[in-house]
């Protein structure tokens, strides 16, 4: 088994209220594949993409992060990882077995830290994929996901504990102090990053798109379309990536987003970047200003599905 029991990002999953508004949003506006249907639950993949899907959508009550899902090596990490957690007091959602979702695998779910239902798992079949082509504007991949935490720097600790997530670079205002804290669990700047908040919640889903081009096309596509935007298009500082935030149709934040920094692991030294200065939020000067009110729209509503698996 590999000293880092995660290997990437594999698909976010939610659920909402509003839920054939939400899987249209995706497939008609979003520039997602629908992979699959079932029983109130559509599985949506990249074109680009061997995963089997990267979001999930589910008919609820009430709306909710259902699921964060990690890949892991093989079985022998998956096992490892599970047996470890178990014995530090992790609360596991399932012992290690065949997953019955598309692609099946071989995986586990537990909770984190402060209630969301993770799982990690390997051998999930690949999906038939293909090249996404020049100025083609839809998401090529899951790039990553961001969590709002009360308590950020306790849920940073037992990522880097648990799950061997390093820290990358963290956002920090000279009167507020800590704001984001970006994590990693490959050479890629992030796939998971957490949020000072009064409340656990969803923070953002990050789609990625081939290029620049594909970027401004896509974002300017969902501008003229009237989807609600909320910040961007800019470029981070801290992962140098692209940004453009919309809300979907049921208050979630969503984002495509491109160019997301690759580093040298044995090199990097973590940053602490100063958000009073204009140019952390966005290199390039071209967005609307962050402020409380963009802080705002991705509050997001508090989390009820904390502690509580979803039933598939």
């Amino acid at each position: 088994m590999s000293e880092r029991p995660i290997t990437h990002l594999r698909h976010v999953d939610i659920a909402v209220p509003d839920y054939d508004k939400q899987v249209a949003f995706y497939s008609q506006k979003w520039g997602l594949a629908e992979v699959g249907r079932d029983s109130g639950v559509t599985y949506f993949a990249a074109v680009g993409s061997p995963e089997q899907y990267i979001v999930r959508v589910r008919r609820a009550p009430e709306k909710r992060l259902d699921l964060v899902a990690f890949g892991a090596a093989d079985r022998q990490a998956v096992d490892g990882l599970a047996a470890r957690l178990a014995s530090d007091g992790v609360r596991l959602v399932n012992e290690p077995g065949s997953l019955q979702t598309p692609g099946g695998g071989y995986g586990f779910r537990f909770f984190d830290v402060e209630g969301r239902t993770i799982e990690v798992s390997t051998e999930v079949e690949d999906r038939a994929h293909r090249r996404v082509e020049e100025r083609e504007d839809v998401p090529v991949r899951l790039s990553h996901v961001v969590l709002n935490s009360p308590e950020p720097e306790k849920m940073l600790a037992w990522y880097d504990k648990h799950l061997s997530f390093r820290l990358s670079d963290t956002l920090v205002h000279p009167h507020l102090g800590g704001l984001m804290w970006f994590m990693r669990c490959n050479p890629q700047h992030h796939s998971l990053a957490v949020a000072r908040c009064p409340h656990p919640a969803l923070h953002h889903i990050s789609f990625e798109l081939r290029g620049i081009d594909e970027y401004m096309r896509g974002s300017g596509r969902l501008m003229r379309d009237g989807i609600p935007k909320i910040w961007g298009p800019g470029r981070h500082l801290a992962g140098d990536n692209t940004f453009t935030y919309f809300h979907d149709p049921n208050g979630n934040t969503m984002e495509y987003t491109t160019a997301l920094e690759v580093i040298d692991e044995d090199t990097w030294h973590p940053s602490l970047h100063d958000t009073s200065r204009p140019e952390v939020a966005d290199q390039w000067g071209t967005a609307n200003p962050m402020n409380e009110f963009v802080s705002k729209q991705m509050f997001n509503d508090p989390d009820k599905g904390l502690f509580a698996a979803p039933p598939v």
